[in-house]
């Protein structure tokens, strides 16, 4: 009998996910043999002992006798009036519980708003660093993600000059991640008046990724792209993952505003496929309405004293005190994008200093070209960890910098080949 090997999708070709890669399966391997593992690669609360308000959960625990059956396609009813209430709350007209779904976490939503839109070779838009299900998502539904830079040396702020340049016929829609995962960047009106203007210019769709809106430090100010969209289509997506440290209930949203009226056919279709997948998770949307209208405790942990904002504050000493590290401040979200000054270190790799750092210093990071970027001296760490966490983490990252800047060079990259031939 014949053996045939079962191979993967063509789709699947060009889709990466690194952050969940072969690094953070090699630590895995690692915690298996007893070695401790100082995970930064994901931005999960809970991992680092945050938790989900309380409130939440018991929301839940009463309403468990409801969730049992199926709910509508779009989502139960209280819980996108919850989000109606917040969009209103914020500036957003509108906008009615029938222009809100809720999906099984938004990456569920960014999959499904472009399936609805993209036809072969259409075009989105996307930034550069990016969270990188955007690109993988638009990818797998037949699109063609063009990048926008989001550039170090202007702070990760795009220039919406540079952004109009690269519309084509074939462009569809534009992404804008604000606060923007992996760089903390918040970005200004001005700048998201702008791009509405091109987004309205030409007729493309808005998706605003806003997972992180209430996550800002230092006076930073979070400005929502739907109060800017008037003449186009503008969907914001958000959801329970982070604000409210509840990564594994699922619940996310997408709410349409703008000129709705326009696309009937199109949100037409999106209930279809919310259809086909029958319903997201019920009995966590029965939290939603609770998280929303309660008390927002994620604004204590990023004020002067709170959880995050001392961590984000022990980056930030670390990496100005370093001779190797550069970091454009975070004004938002969980994350820091890292960079190193290869003035210093010219040579330097992002994905061999991830290995090497996990192997030697039992640290996990994402590097940076995980995020669909050109250049190969960024890494990202999430800021979950408390401050003495994170200064233990850039005293190991600051010894092996050093390492490869002085007489141990050569050892390190022998290690690094040594290392590698593992992955092959």
């Amino acid at each position: 009998m014949t053996e045939h090997s079962i191979r993967p999708s063509e789709a699947l070709k060009h889709v990466r996910y690194e952050i969940r890669g072969r690094l953070a399966r090699r630590a895995h391997e690692l915690e298996r043999q007893g070695y401790e593992i100082i995970s930064l690669n994901i931005g999960n609360p809970r991992a680092f002992g945050l938790r989900t308000p309380e409130t939440m959960r018991l929301a839940m625990i009463e309403n468990l006798g409801e969730a049992e059956g199926y709910c509508h396609q779009k989502g139960i009813f209280p819980a996108r009036e919850a989000v109606v209430m917040q969009q209103q709350g914020r500036g957003v007209t509108g906008v009615t519980a029938e222009e809100v779904f809720i999906g099984n976490g938004v990456s569920e939503l960014i999959d499904l708003t472009l399936r609805a839109l993209l036809n072969d070779g259409d075009e989105v838009l996307v930034p550069s660093p990016d969270y990188p299900l955007w690109t993988a998502a638009v990818t797998l539904n037949r699109g063609r993600a063009v990048h926008y830079p989001c550039r170090p040396e202007h702070r990760f702020i795009p220039d919406p000059e540079e952004v109009a340049r690269l519309v084509t016929p074939r462009t569809r829609a534009v992404v804008i991640i604000n606060p923007n995962n992996p760089t903390g960047a918040v970005y200004p009106r001005a700048v998201l008046e702008a791009l509405a203007r091109l987004a309205e210019r030409s007729g493309l769709v808005v998706f605003s990724d806003e997972i992180y809106d209430q996550m800002t430090y230092d006076g930073a100010q979070f400005v929502p792209m739907a109060t800017l969209v008037r003449d186009t289509l503008c969907a914001t997506l958000s959801g329970l993952s982070k604000v409210y440290r509840a990564c594994g209930y699922r619940v996310g949203w997408v709410s349409f505003s703008g000129r709705t009226h326009a696309a009937g056919e199109y949100l037409s279709a999106l209930e279809l496929l919310s259809s086909l997948r029958l319903c997201s998770n019920v009995l966590a949307q029965w939290s939603v309405q609770t998280a929303l209208g309660g008390h927002q405790s994620v604004l204590e942990l990023v004020a002067p004293g709170g959880r995050l904002h001392d961590s984000r504050a022990a980056i930030l000493d670390a990496t100005a005190r370093s001779r190797f590290l550069r970091l454009a401040p975070p004004g938002g979200a969980m994350y820091a994008f890292v960079g190193i000054d290869t003035g210093v270190l010219p040579d330097f790799d992002d994905q061999q200093f991830a290995l090497e750092l996990l192997e030697q210093k039992h640290v996990l990071i994402a590097p940076g070209v995980s995020f669909n970027v050109p250049y190969r001296n960024h890494f990202r760490i999430t800021n979950l960890p408390d401050a003495a966490t994170l200064r233990e983490v850039f005293t190991r990252i600051e010894d092996l910098l050093t390492g490869y800047a002085g007489a141990r060079r050569a050892d390190l990259g022998g290690t690094s080949k040594v290392v590698n031939a593992r992955f092959k």
